[in-house]
């Protein structure tokens, strides 16, 4: 496995190289995202599957994996789904660790050397846009939202 950079140097660069230079990167930022993202799921379903509407189904003889993906599941989503929405601007603009070891061009590490340069323009530009993505995300949770709980309206 490369360890650093996007594209092998002495390569023509193509797309098995980048695919194999993608790995590493994207192991450490999926596993530690999924880590957190189980637990939150996890903790979601236990309060969900003790509530009165899944007690109701299952009385009602409603088969178990029915009963766990179209009620427990989609009701447990909601929380889920406003951690991970508002995680994804981090994944764009504060990769700052990953992309350092990686060697990586991207936002985090274009923010991390401007910070060190003191080039407030390319900071402000880099804030403005996390600020962007992070109401872009906001905006898409709601939408979720409405997707997946019926009584939840966009007025």
């Amino acid at each position: 496995m490369p360890a650093s950079g996007m594209a092998t140097l002495s390569s023509d660069g193509g797309f098995a190289d980048h695919i194999s230079h993608l790995i590493l990167p994207v192991a450490v930022l999926a596993l530690f995202n999924a880590a957190h993202y189980t637990r939150y799921v996890r903790a979601s379903m236990l309060d969900v599957l003790h509530n009165e509407h899944v007690r109701t189904a299952r009385a009602k003889g409603l088969a178990e994996a029915t009963l766990i993906w179209r009620h427990a599941l989609r009701n447990a989503s909601l929380p889920v789904i406003t951690v991970i929405t508002l995680d994804l601007p981090t994944l764009f603009s504060g990769a700052v660790v990953v992309e350092t070891i990686f060697a990586w061009p991207g936002m985090g590490r274009l923010f991390l050397e401007s910070a060190l340069r003191f080039d407030y323009a390319v900071l402000m530009g880099i804030i403005t846009i996390s600020a962007g993505l992070v109401i872009l995300s906001t905006l898409l949770a709601d939408v979720l939202y409405c997707w997946l709980d019926p009584r939840v309206r966009l007025t």
